[in-house]
């Protein structure tokens, strides 16, 4: 692997410059050092190279940027797009203030746009703060990010407030021979704890689940609020918070890949267990269906981004960890300002740690 380390006081990240992916995470964390990110199984397998997967496939880990999310039937490319499948240039590495920043640049073009990538850590921060540019470029372009966890035994999970849960007409999968799905499709709900399932009842997403076997997808819409969007997985087993947050004006989608055993061909095989995406975008579930008419545009949720010929187009994202002492429920609430980010419990936990308040540019525009 073509590699970039990264590091500030405190944390440490390695990014795939030939697919993009953050390959691995490291967060200080006292006496303990935090893992949150996930890695794929096969990566290191000798079977892999010669697969005839695509190369975000092959390499899957950590986080990376789709552009479009899902299928690219406008502009061919592989699954995600160029961004998570071909190499990235470094353009510029420096240490200065107290922070490591790197911008990268996409050796292919998207629709036209240059593609620029910049990872800033910051000493004692257990965050990275990453932002994408598309300079030029033409038409409309879906986007998001695809940040993986994975839990031993399961977790329980919390976010900023949702105006619905919906999912697809289709399930991932439909083939009982090939794998398996809980949720029902087409479904929606207003209440996360309550999803339609599949054989009757109902499923809980803020719960993730130790056992089972399935394969699921589904969207939360951003319900309108002051302060950022986020999602925060409470690890169960690896007794840790695992944090995601985003600006739900840029980004107003978050879409959960649940990932659990549910796929048996290669190469997933069953192995691929306890895994969490949790993807933030502009985007619907493909180019073409983001772009045309669907479920999300008819309720005023904007599904890509307005690429300028003359200008340039970009969001921002943030990735951390915390630990947690125990097997702590997940947060209520997350409130941010004056360079801190607090973390708060139902049952009175109180977590803080160092963090950058005016990175996403909340209540700009």
């Amino acid at each position: 692997m073509n590699r970039l380390d990264l590091a500030a006081a405190g944390i440490r990240l390695s990014l795939d410059l030939d697919i993009g992916h953050i390959a691995a995470l490291d967060i200080d964390a006292g006496d303990r050092t935090l893992r949150p990110l996930h890695r794929a199984p096969w990566i290191d397998e000798p079977a892999t190279r010669a697969a005839d997967w695509s190369p975000g496939t092959k390499g899957l880990s950590g986080d990376f940027l789709c552009a479009p999310f899902s299928a690219s039937d406008v502009e061919p490319a592989p699954l995600h797009g160029w961004p998570s499948n071909s190499s990235w240039e470094v353009v510029e590495n420096v240490r200065a203030d107290g922070s490591t920043r790197a911008r990268l640049r996409l050796g292919k073009t998207v629709c036209g746009a240059v593609v620029e990538k910049v990872l800033t850590l910051r000493d004692g921060h257990p965050f990275v703060y990453q932002e994408h540019r598309f300079v030029g470029g033409t038409g409309e372009l879906p986007a998001a990010h695809h940040p993986m966890t994975v839990m031993q035994s399961g977790g329980r999970i919390g976010f900023s407030p949702k105006r619905v849960a919906l999912t697809s007409a289709v399930a991932l999968e439909t083939d009982p021979a090939r794998g398996r799905h809980t949720l029902a499709y087409p479904a929606r709900s207003s209440d996360l704890s309550k999803f339609p399932a599949a054989a009757g009842g109902t499923y809980d997403l803020t719960s993730y689940p130790a056992d089972g076997s399935a394969e699921d997808f589904v969207t939360l819409v951003e319900d309108v609020h002051d302060g950022p969007g986020w999602t925060a997985v409470a690890r169960h087993h690896e007794s840790d918070l695992f944090l995601v947050l985003k600006n739900p004006r840029e980004l107003p989608i978050t879409m959960l890949w649940i990932s659990n055993g549910g796929r048996d061909y290669a190469p997933w095989n069953g192995r691929h267990r306890g895994v969490l995406g949790v993807e933030d975008g502009r985007t619907a579930v493909g180019h073409a269906a983001s772009i045309g008419d669907n479920p999300l545009k008819s309720m005023g949720i904007a599904t890509s981004f307005t690429l300028d010929p003359n200008g340039m187009v970009s969001f921002r994202h943030i990735l951390g960890s915390l630990p947690l002492e125990s097997e702590d429920d997940a947060p209520d609430r997350l409130v941010t300002g004056q360079g801190r980010l607090r973390v708060l419990f139902a049952g009175g936990g109180d977590y803080s740690a160092p963090f950058d308040d005016a990175f996403l540019r909340i209540g700009e525009g």
